[in-house]
């Protein structure tokens, strides 16, 4: 389990790398990791309060800080952000045959 893990953890890392270069400073990779970090973890709230709980909580003031920080006032292109997921994702989904269509589903509960 734990080389299962770890092999998670680097894919996480590089797949963090390869987007990070659109947030335009290196002082948002920081938060941008821990965020996104907080979003995949598990919890039914994926505000920024309870996300800095679960990825520092033994600094949950600082996590709050910063994550609320990225979130609210930090200035980074979101389209230029999409735009690279969408360059390093949509080849891996084409990979066996073409998207035919989308599929979104907002209905979770």
């Amino acid at each position: 389990m734990r080389n299962e893990q770890s092999m998670d953890t680097n894919r996480f890392d590089r797949y963090i790398d390869a987007i990070s270069g659109e947030l335009g400073h290196v002082d948002r990779i920081a938060p941008f990791r821990s965020y996104s970090m907080g979003l995949l973890l598990p919890g039914e709230r994926k505000s920024v309060e309870p996300m800095a709980a679960l990825i520092d909580p033994t600094n949950v003031r600082k996590s709050h800080q910063s994550l609320h920080h990225f979130v609210s006032t930090s200035a980074w292109d979101d389209q230029a952000v999409l735009k690279r997921v969408g360059e390093l994702s949509i080849p891996v989904l084409q990979k066996r045959e073409p998207v035919r269509a989308w599929i979104v589903d907002d209905s979770a509960s």
